[in-house]
């Protein structure tokens, strides 16, 4: 590996052990085995390569809202696929030292912390992209900027509430059951009332 992806690993490292705000160049610059110009060299600031820490350590889950090979059984769109990605999802939630705090971190110390905000509001959009194939089926190139702008946006909303919920109250915060529910909930009315 070069200084970048030492860098980068390292910074995911700190950003696990102790979030944003707490993590100076100096933490990075041990726990890579870099140096302090590197940080700037490779990435621009400090900040920016947090960013991109946090950016790989999201896209890093993927494979564990798939639930690993054969756990996703439901039909594209149905509602056994929802409540199976979503159980998916909140189980990453309940591991000790989720990293999902790191986004709470973001949404309360934004204005401290605008350049990592800004990178990650260009991120989110890209996670509403890739949420719509995992529960709607289909691949993430295709899916249109509309439906990131409306699906995508829905998804990534309820996954900030998720993310919000658990680390507030992990044991009243909502199951991937309770959630389906409460679609099915919506839907039945919705048709009900046409």
């Amino acid at each position: 590996m070069g200084h970048r992806e030492d860098l980068l690993e390292g910074a995911k490292r700190c950003l696990l052990e102790k979030g944003f705000v707490r993590t100076t160049a100096r933490d990075i610059v041990k726990e890579s085995g870099t140096n302090l110009a590197s940080i700037g060299y490779h990435y621009g600031s400090k900040d920016a390569l947090l960013a991109q820490a946090y950016v790989a350590l999201v896209e890093g889950m993927g494979d564990e809202f798939e639930g690993g090979e054969g756990q996703i059984t439901g039909a594209p769109g149905s509602l056994e696929r929802f409540g199976q990605v979503w159980s998916n999802i909140i189980g990453t939630m309940r591991e000790p030292g989720s990293m999902w705090r790191l986004s709470m971190e973001i949404v309360v110390m934004g204005d401290q912390l605008p350049e990592v905000r800004e990178h990650l509001a260009r991120a989110q959009r890209e996670a509403g992209r890739g949420l719509i194939p995992l529960l709607m089926g289909g691949r993430e190139e295709d899916v249109p900027d509309e439906a990131v702008d409306t699906l995508g946006k829905f998804y990534v909303t309820l996954m900030t509430g998720l993310i919000a919920q658990w680390t507030f109250d992990p044991k009243t915060a909502p199951t991937g059951q309770e959630l389906t529910e409460g679609l099915r909930q919506v839907v039945a009315e919705a048709t009900r009332r046409r």
